[in-house]
């Protein structure tokens, strides 16, 4: 299995979920990881002055919109056992951009996250925000049979 086979399933997941929970609202979800995200959100009417000449790619993003104007989602997908460089990826595309939510998922395991995140306790790692209002990225193991993140596994739960 290569990482972009995670690709398809993840926006057919994030898009179910975006749209249960912005009913009214306009969802696009798109595999993104070949382009920048700058030219992404261009193409979708959408100018972001940070992403602008950042090369940040993100693996699937969501994009929910309405008159009032967008939210962004995030998915970074691993195929490999998670690692603090993984999670350091996220976090800085999360610091710059400020998705309204960001899903670090793995088909493999919590890696050396699952002592740090579950032992440790040490959840603060996931904080990100603008300073008013802290988020938390999600961290998971990707259920490949059920296409969808094994539930048990979510940190923090959802």
């Amino acid at each position: 299995m290569k990482e972009f086979d995670l690709y398809p399933p993840m926006c057919q997941w994030l898009e179910t979920y975006l749209k249960d929970k912005y009913k009214n609202d306009e969802v696009i979800v798109v595999d993104a990881h070949s382009e920048r995200l700058d030219r992404v959100l261009r193409r979708y009417g959408i100018v972001h002055d940070v992403a602008t000449g950042i090369d940040i790619q993100i693996d699937v993003l969501g994009i929910v919109r309405n008159a009032k104007g967008f939210k962004l989602f995030f998915i970074e997908a691993k195929i490999t056992s998670l690692t603090l460089r993984d999670l350091g990826q996220l976090w800085a595309y999360c610091k710059l951009i400020d998705p309204e939510e960001a899903f670090l998922m793995t088909s493999a395991d919590l890696g050396t996250l699952n002592k740090i995140l579950n032992v440790y306790k040490r959840e603060d790692l996931l904080d990100f925000g603008d300073g008013k209002r802290i988020k938390k990225m999600k961290v998971a193991v990707w259920s490949i049979t059920k296409n969808a993140p094994e539930a048990s596994t979510m940190i923090p739960k959802i």
